[in-house]
């Protein structure tokens, strides 16, 4: 192992995880501003949400496909071409007055989600020891946590107080930026190459496999049904402090489980997926029981970003330990399911909303929670 693996260098850490940090703005972007492009574009409140569907259903059919075909190529390269195509497809959806042309450049920012996600996760545990995978893969990943819990309160502000599209403009050259700062200070590493072993046919007949990806499917579907229309639930419990205070609190919890999970993932991943699909499950439940109660509301908001800090990092953290090598077809599998559950998430929320409220969400989320953590429960040998 040479020293470069030997040593979890902060810094370069920090920069992948802001990598993350505005890739899931970008994919979240038009949650918290979701009646502003509404009214701007002059399409209802669900079709808004459908550009969030649309985004992670590009992202979940062509991630395996395109990671398998881009593994040997350069991580490095690979990355700015990706933060390029980022940056691009948001500057657009900020200039463009068409529906259409939008849902084009939400496609194409959701495909090179769907190859970053899996990539950068690998790309880190490269470049540490075996026995730090774990917090390689968090501190990148904590970039998407802290995208929810101080990103997109501070771009749903500047959308609220400005235009979504300065939102979308502003997003774009921040990506720029970071494309500057990758190009300067990451490391350039090599390709792998795909074998029979690593394939993703081969990794799907695996039962431990099986098992993440089913919780995989229930924990996001769960999670992002809510989510993608947070501003409606807000609204419709009369929330005190509205959309940037709900937002907040929600982050706040996010923050501090992903310091948990940085510090104990390695040793207790089980115990910490049974933990958070059981404090969403109750944040649920308190949003159906005291959604009248101000302050119970507030905790019930930091309990579900409790729940959801440590979302992304648990379940690739878990595929990735089923594997030696091609670490990124195994969480490009993972990541597909992720992003096919965000799809699945925002279309049968909208399909509730539009026969109920966004209470009906919560139920939904609520259904899902309780077998997740049964299965995550029993599966000791998965989990591992």
């Amino acid at each position: 192992m040479s020293s470069k693996e030997q040593k979890f260098s902060w810094f370069i850490f920090s920069l992948m995880a802001s990598v993350t940090f505005m890739a899931i703005l970008s994919e979240l972007a038009p949650s918290g501003i979701l009646p502003q492009m509404s009214e701007g574009l002059g399409v209802d409140a669900a079709q808004i949400g459908f550009l969030v569907g649309i985004y992670a259903l590009a992202s979940a059919v062509f991630t395996i496909p395109l990671i398998s075909a881009t593994l040997a190529f350069n991580r490095k390269t690979l990355l700015l071409w990706l933060l390029i195509g980022f940056a691009i497809s948001n500057i657009i959806v900020g200039l463009s007055s068409s529906y259409s042309v939008i849902v084009f450049c939400r496609i194409i920012g959701g495909v090179c989600a769907g190859i970053l996600w899996p990539m950068i996760a690998a790309y880190g545990t490269r470049l540490v020891p075996k026995h730090l995978h774990g917090r390689a893969i968090t501190v990148i990943m904590a970039g998407a946590t802290l995208g929810i819990s101080a990103g997109l309160p501070i771009m749903t502000a500047i959308g609220n107080m400005f235009s979504w599209r300065a939102e979308f403009i502003g997003l774009g050259l921040l990506i720029a930026l970071i494309a500057l700062l990758s190009y300067l200070f990451l490391p350039s590493l090599d390709g792998e190459r795909l074998c029979k072993t690593n394939s993703p046919f081969t990794l799907l007949k695996m039962p431990a496999v099986q098992i993440i990806l089913a919780l995989t499917f229930l924990a996001v579907i769960a999670h992002y049904a809510v989510y993608t229309y947070i501003s409606l639930l807000v609204a419709k419990i009369a929330f005190w402090g509205g959309i940037e205070l709900a937002l907040a609190i929600f982050g706040v919890g996010s923050v501090v489980s992903v310091v948990v999970s940085a510090r104990y993932i390695d040793q207790y991943l089980r115990v910490l997926i049974i933990s958070m699909l059981a404090v969403g499950a109750i944040a649920m439940a308190m949003f159906l029981l005291f959604h009248a109660i101000t302050g119970l509301t507030h905790f019930a908001f930091f309990l579900w970003g409790l729940a959801f800090g440590p979302v992304v990092t648990m379940f690739q953290a878990a595929i990735s330990k089923q594997v030696e090598s091609a670490k990124d077809v195994a969480t490009s599998i993972q990541s597909s399911a992720f992003n096919f559950s965000i799809m699945i998430a925002s279309y049968f929320g909208g399909l509730l909303l539009s026969y109920g409220s966004a209470m009906a969400v919560v139920y939904l989320a609520l259904g899902l929670f309780i077998p997740a953590i049964f299965i995550a429960f029993w599966a000791k040998r998965s989990l591992r």
